[in-house]
């Protein structure tokens, strides 16, 4: 019989896997308008530009979320995964970027009903939620599969920064052996991101990124694009 821990981590695998049906490939949270204004044009721009976001917004409001959601729902205290699902739809500062956390909740919500293998009590929770956001779901599951918090949020980071890649391969044009660079740079520092999320006070999350924000509100009259946001 394999060990809870094997289990563990083919779920975690599964959830950070770019063949999970949530849309995350269609997004560029800003990345696109970054390069079309030509703040990002070759492979050190593009390793920068997601450094910086992930350090100043993943490190310091998304993941410190995800990090609090999950202990939420740890204790199955429903009032305060609420509460933290409205601050962060609240957080998310352009229409596209709160259509995009909103759809990929959906999507990996209907995945798990789909599924159908959740105990019915916790499903009753999760479809319980007005429109969650994805780290909202996201947190569910990854406790309900006994997933380690730490594991949990190095593999979102994970799939946020491969994300990211696959967008500026595609659209600065990148060649594949500087995409996988990047990831090997940039994977470097997602230990200590996760640390910075895990210690991080309430009072100290904050989503202010104003270059960040910019880039998503010009990303969405865009003339031509290849993303959603």
């Amino acid at each position: 019989m394999l060990k809870q821990s094997n289990i563990a981590l083919s779920r975690l695998l599964q959830l950070a896997s770019p063949m999970l049906p949530v849309g995350a490939y269609s997004y560029s949270q800003g990345l696109e308008w970054a390069i079309e204004c030509g703040d990002v044009h070759h492979q050190a721009s593009a390793k920068n530009w997601i450094i910086d976001v992930l350090d100043l917004y993943q490190g310091r409001y998304e993941l410190p979320i995800l990090y609090r959601m999950f202990q939420a729902w740890q204790v199955g205290d429903m009032d305060t995964i609420i509460d933290w699902d409205v601050k962060f739809q609240a957080g998310r500062d352009t229409a596209e970027s709160l259509a995009e956390s909103r759809q990929m909740g959906y999507s990996l919500r209907r995945l798990l009903n789909d599924v159908g293998t959740l105990p019915a009590e916790f499903m009753a929770k999760m479809n319980a939620l007005e429109a969650p956001a994805f780290p909202t779901v996201y947190a569910g599951i990854a406790h309900e599969w006994e997933i380690p918090v730490q594991d949990m949020l190095h593999a979102y980071a994970w799939s946020w920064v491969e994300n990211q890649v696959s967008a500026a391969m595609k659209a600065v044009p990148l060649g594949q052996v500087a995409g996988q660079k990047i990831l090997l740079e940039i994977g470097e520092s997602l230990p200590s991101c996760v640390a910075q999320a895990m210690r991080i006070e309430n009072v100290a999350i904050s989503n202010f990124v104003p270059g960040l924000s910019v880039a998503g509100c010009r990303h969405e009259t865009q003339y031509s694009r290849l993303f959603r946001s």
